[in-house]
């Protein structure tokens, strides 16, 4: 760490939700501070409860140099998918846009998937910056303090921003994500009140969502056949 004065730290929340955002965070922290993310506790946002990363974020941004947070709304990544431009691109474009923006002389990325080194190269393609000292490894939010802290502020957001959707519909549906069954019966209802014309806080690309919507449109032809049939049945 000796001569680097300042250190970036890249993660991000809600990559396989299918309601909700994608965010991703960046943090940037004088390397001497980095002792001090240790002593509050700093740790993978994922091992800690909501309220312990509500407490931390507040001083992770009084330590922090810089903080830029970015969302991606679903109804833009639809759109990116629909222009066959993948997740890992999204993520990718979006990081590369943190470097650019932070200040940081060394930057850590938490490496989302099982190649770094393809990701890292993906980063590298859309940056303006090609200077900045880039590390893109696996589970760096668990072992790079930074890296740690900007997991942390990705979650509270993207947390942030599923409280304000489940306020405006009235329903507490789970986490956003397709393995919570809350989240699933909630859209399976949504999906039967909108006639599959979903609203723009869901991810309509999501292989989770169109499953759905052919299961809704299944049962909704199965319907009107036994229906039909009732009717011949009632003529005879």
């Amino acid at each position: 760490m000796i001569g680097i004065s300042l250190l970036t730290g890249i993660d991000e929340a809600g990559r396989g939700s299918v309601i909700g955002p994608l965010v991703v965070a960046g943090v940037t922290i004088k390397s001497e501070h980095e002792k001090n993310l240790r002593k509050i506790g700093v740790k993978d946002s994922k091992v800690l409860t909501p309220a312990k990363r509500e407490s931390l974020a507040k001083k992770i941004s009084e330590l922090a140099t810089n903080i830029v947070v970015l969302r991606v709304q679903p109804c833009h990544i639809d759109d990116f998918r629909a222009m066959g431009v993948n997740l890992d691109k999204i993520e990718a474009m979006k990081m590369a846009q943190i470097i650019d923006m932070a200040e940081g002389s060394k930057v850590y990325v938490d490496a989302l998937t099982q190649n770094p080194k393809k990701f890292s190269n993906l980063i590298y393609k859309y940056l303006k910056n090609h200077e900045v000292d880039t590390v893109v490894k696996n589970y760096m939010d668990e072992s790079v303090p930074v890296v740690s802290a900007a997991s942390i502020i990705a979650k509270v957001e993207r947390d942030a921003s599923i409280a304000e959707i489940k306020q405006k519909v009235g329903v507490d549906f789970g986490v956003g994500y397709p393995h919570d069954a809350r989240t699933i019966q909630f859209l399976e209802q949504l999906i039967k009140e909108t006639k599959g014309k979903l609203p723009s806080f869901v991810r309509q690309s999501w292989i989770t969502t169109q499953t759905l919507q052919e299961k809704a449109w299944q049962r909704k032809v199965k319907d009107f056949f036994i229906r039909k049939e009732d009717c011949i049945e009632e003529k005879a």
